[in-house]
């Protein structure tokens, strides 16, 4: 069962398969409820970090390129999935956020994420919701935090359209424009992997940098 729904999520990251997919058991209004829903999942739920999002939204663009996919209509709604997703969390930190704080750790919820995206957010404050974005893991909770935190709604929302339309736009259209690139369609499960190595960048640096201080 856990192998199937695997082998389920890696096809919303390969273009042939997710193109058989929209194509077929997931056409027309089905395939964009079920794109829209993973995003907000990954983005409004604290069990969704393990969803695919960068290289989702990067192989989303990939499919519109090859026609499969309205590429304006898959930006707006995945954009709306996005600041939805972030406004969902960061009412559920507000909420809450003290029974969370205190759960314990299973399967699919971890405290150590937990405090890790609060120690990003200490360190950069509202900008998180932005940084966040283009960080696995951080993404999911980092509005969850901003809601625990108090952060005045109005200047939360600020930061997540613009984190939001910013994400969704920039690895649609860079999917878009290079998917049909012959190097980057022969070599794309490495591509996957070098835009996954630059979204976790940042917390790597973060580490090392926490690691030399200490």
């Amino acid at each position: 069962m856990l192998d199937s729904a695997l082998d389920l999520l890696r096809s919303f990251t390969n273009p042939e398969r997710l193109i058989a997919l929209l194509t077929t058991v997931l056409s027309g209004w089905l395939g964009y409820a079920v794109l829209i829903g993973i995003v907000f999942a990954e983005t409004g739920l604290l069990v969704g970090f393990f969803l695919p999002g960068d290289s989702l939204l990067f192989t989303v663009g990939v499919v519109a390129g090859a026609g499969q996919l309205n590429i304006v209509l898959i930006n707006i709604v995945l954009m709306a999935a996005a600041i939805i997703g972030d406004g969902v969390g960061f009412h559920l930190g507000r909420h809450t956020g003290p029974a969370i704080f205190n759960r314990p750790d299973s399967r699919f919820f971890k405290q150590e994420y937990l405090h890790r995206t609060q120690a990003f957010y200490d360190k950069h404050g509202g900008k998180t919701i932005i940084y966040a974005r283009f960080v696995p893991i951080i993404r999911t909770f980092a509005p969850f935090v901003a809601g625990v935190a108090g952060m005045n709604y109005g200047r939360f929302l600020m930061f997540n359209v613009f984190g939001g339309i910013g994400w969704v736009f920039l690895l649609t259209m860079l999917g878009y424009f290079l998917g049909e690139w012959a190097p980057v369609r022969a070599h794309f499960e490495k591509v996957i992997l070098g835009i996954i190595f630059v979204s976790v960048l940042p917390v790597l640096l973060e580490f090392w940098k926490a690691h030399r201080r200490a």
